[in-house]
């Protein structure tokens, strides 16, 4: 339970971080809260031979409203998304979600940047800035691009990020009109971390019915994913208790489910279905 040796450096800004991993961009990692990274160190399934540590440059923890958009930095904290009294009226999703991670201490220290870019397929993060339809604003050698959240998850633990790139920023469009939005998981019980997690934004018309619907879901795959048939089901629809588990029905389309010690692909896809229906159920009745 000892990592390899490797060098550190902790930079001020975040200029100073891309520098620093321009200048070895495979053998540098980027440490932010590190509950992901410093366990894989012990383990040595990561061996990286210098640590960038973001902690510290206090221009990537935020939370803004400018304009239309919620503008998110990537070191912010867990309990800052929990938190915030802003979010809690303007995109309720993400305290939600925040507060179903893990315990206080793992809460206090992590981040959401962090989450974000490791793509664990069991991470509550992930199937929550799907169901936003987020836009995630990256920073490397070669400037600043942006990548919708749809695509940044590649597969199991890998991103869309390229050799020393960070992701910087998350921004998701203010939520307008009436809408309502829940998320809902099944906890492991010994890591906290979703066997099944279901983040859930619904577009509501002036009579209750559904106007769009978007569906976050992690821990069945290999990554986060939309569960774009649900979506499809809902468009359009009254959302009563028949056409919420017909929807439901088909939050595994076309997804090979996690089979682990905990719980079967067929166990986790039924999870699924149950977590949908109430996902859906508490959005609606915002």
């Amino acid at each position: 339970m000892i990592p390899a040796a490797f060098d550190y450096q902790a930079p001020a800004t975040l200029e100073e971080a891309v520098s620093l991993l321009a200048g070895d961009p495979d053998g540098a990692k980027i440490l932010a809260g590190g509950h992901s990274l410093i366990p894989a160190m012990k383990l040595r399934l990561a061996q990286p031979q210098l640590l960038v540590d973001i902690a510290r440059i206090r221009s990537l923890a935020y939370i803004r409203e400018e304009e239309n958009q919620i503008l998110i930095g990537a070191t912010t904290t867990h309990y800052q998304l929990e938190s915030s009294d802003l979010l809690k009226q303007i995109c309720p999703l993400l305290p939600m979600c925040a507060v179903s991670i893990g315990d206080v201490q793992v809460r206090n220290k992590g981040t959401i940047g962090g989450s974000v870019a490791h793509s664990d397929p069991a991470g509550d993060w992930p199937a929550a800035v799907i169901a936003l339809d987020a836009d995630l604003l990256l920073i490397g050698p070669n400037g600043e691009r942006t990548v919708k959240a749809t695509d940044f998850f590649v597969n199991l633990l890998t991103t869309d990020l390229q050799p020393g790139e960070i992701l910087r920023e998350i921004r998701i469009a203010k939520p307008s009109g009436r809408f309502g939005e829940s998320y809902q998981k099944v906890p492991h019980p010994a890591s906290g971390f979703a066997v099944v997690g279901i983040a859930a934004h619904l577009e509501l018309n002036d009579d209750g019915s559904c106007k769009r619907a978007k569906i976050g879901v992690t821990g069945v795959g290999v990554k986060a994913y939309r569960a774009q048939g649900v979506e499809a089901a809902l468009a359009g629809a009254n959302l009563d208790d028949q056409t919420i588990a017909s929807a439901a029905a088909h939050v595994c389309d076309g997804v090979d489910a996690n089979s682990d010690l905990y719980a079967s692909g067929e166990y986790r896809c039924a999870l699924a279905q149950v977590y949908t229906r109430r996902a859906i159920q508490a959005a609606k009745a915002v």
